[in-house]
């Protein structure tokens, strides 16, 4: 089932029984309140009628709304006519009803007696107070009884008409709850209908990814969550194509750099064979072979080693290694190197980091292996001094590697840490490379720039081990 329709469904659903739990308690809170007005009106209807009941001289008839008395101790009228549906007893003190609503000696055919209950008790029982008013409890009727002087006048009204009442305006309720839900469930396949095409169209998108069209996805416009997963999409997106550019650019580098050493060697290999370099031409032939055998040889180590820091994980073995310590044994494997072609080698410490020695979570050799590929760049270029910088400040590690040579040309600058990028005097093209793979694998980041004096400046910087 598709997420479009999961959803309408279960909103459906949640509608349903929503409008269900809300129809019953409407229901009952309906009919406590009817139930409730209702007694209070009988209550001030029995008061009302109490305060006006009065008591006429022996043998004088009295009539009261249609129907007669004979007059004696208990004979009394009723004051206010009592409103339609409701029925009117009136008992004596030993709760026998002397008078009611109908005609004399008769019960009207909406009154209580007239009920198959009624007729059905034996003798005296059908004019007993407390037997007619069980017979209306159990019949749901609402009954209200006041003391008058006289004994007690009773007010019963069925509950059949309350109901009647509130049936009505519930089923006006269901109508407008089912007017409403229906507007709800058109305004949910609306929203949820814009809600989900970005989604679809974000899958649409990602099968481009699947089909490895990465320069074909585009950004899904959308909002919240969604269009941040879409952003993040078109960003994997841009970054898989930008990855599969490199990848390419890669392989023709590669095999360019490959070919070049290989065609020497094959060159001279069969110049010797043939006899054309002999004597001192066939010396500097093996020369130039053995040359660019350990060039191919030292290309084809970096090259593995960059494709494992890319994809192997046990290659690297990270534990806390001391900034100035790795710095130290930087300076003692590349000072052979300095020293030839008369280089002076600064150390400067920044945030007391010679004494407070921080660390940083690394491989030692590896990291090694990117100071050592830095500081021999920047030995490439410099004129007379470089300077390495050492700083510790906010939970984070600082290295710095500076000369005073002619800087990074502005159009190398963006591509100065890709592979086979490299400047006049480069080599491999793979050093900084390898130098940036090592940093991010340490968690930290590397940069370049050209100093403000002029020169080049690589800064790497880490999070502190602690």
């Amino acid at each position: 089932m598709k997420l479009l329709h999961q959803i309408n469904l279960a909103f459906g659903l949640l509608l349903v029984v929503v409008l269900g739990i809300t129809a019953v308690i409407i229901h009952y809170v309906l009919m406590d309140h009817f139930i409730t007005a209702q007694k209070q009106e009988l209550r001030s209807l029995g008061t009302s009628m109490a305060s006006t009941f009065s008591v006429q001289t022996a043998g004088k008839p009295v009539v009261v709304q249609g129907w007669t008395a004979s007059a004696g101790p208990l004979q009394a009228k009723l004051t206010a006519a009592a409103p339609k549906g409701v029925e009117v007893y009136v008992a004596d003190a030993a709760g026998k009803v002397v008078q009611k609503t109908g005609p004399a000696n008769a019960f009207t055919k909406a009154g209580l007696l007239d009920s198959a209950a009624i007729k059905a008790l034996p003798g005296e029982a059908a004019t007993d107070l407390k037997t007619i008013t069980a017979v209306a409890k159990s019949s749901d009727y609402i009954i209200n009884t006041s003391v008058i002087p006289q004994g007690t006048l009773t007010l019963m009204t069925p509950l059949s008409k309350v109901k009647a009442v509130e049936q009505d305006l519930f089923f006006r309720l269901l109508i407008a709850l089912g007017v409403g839900g229906a507007l709800a469930v058109a305004l949910s396949l609306l929203i949820t209908r814009k809600l989900i095409r970005p989604l679809m169209e974000l899958r649409d998108e990602l099968k481009k990814v699947r089909e490895r069209k990465f320069g074909e996805v585009g950004l899904v416009r959308a909002g919240g969550e969604i269009g941040a997963v879409a952003r993040t999409v078109h960003e994997l997106a841009g970054e898989l194509e930008r990855h599969n550019r490199a990848q390419k650019q890669f392989f023709q580098n590669a095999s360019h750099e490959l070919k070049t050493p290989l065609m020497s060697i094959a060159g001279y290999a069969e110049g010797i064979r043939d006899g054309v370099f002999e004597g001192e031409s066939s010396r500097k032939g093996l020369d130039v072979i053995l040359s660019e055998s350990g060039r191919l040889t030292k290309l084809v180590t970096e090259m593995t080693l960059l494709a494992k820091l890319d994809s192997e994980e046990d290659i690297f073995h990270a534990a806390p290694v001391s900034a100035v310590e790795i710095v130290t044994e930087t300076i003692e494997r590349i000072n052979p190197l300095l020293a030839a072609r008369g280089l002076e080698l600064r150390t400067v410490y920044k945030g007391g980091a010679e004494e407070r020695r921080p660390t940083v979570s690394a491989d030692r050799d590896k990291l090694l292996q990117a100071l050592l590929n830095i500081v021999s760049n920047a030995a490439r270029y410099a004129k007379r001094v470089i300077v390495i910088e050492v700083g510790a400040e906010g939970g984070h590690v600082s290295l710095a590697v500076a000369d005073d040579g002619r800087g990074f040309p502005d159009s190398l600058l963006p591509h100065l840490f890709h592979r086979f990028v490299k400047g006049k005097d480069g080599e491999t093209g793979l050093g900084l490379a390898i130098s940036r793979a090592i940093v991010e694998r340490c968690g930290g980041r590397i940069a370049a720039r050209n100093g403000e004096a002029g020169g080049a400046v690589i800064s790497l910087r880490f999070p502190q081990a602690t």
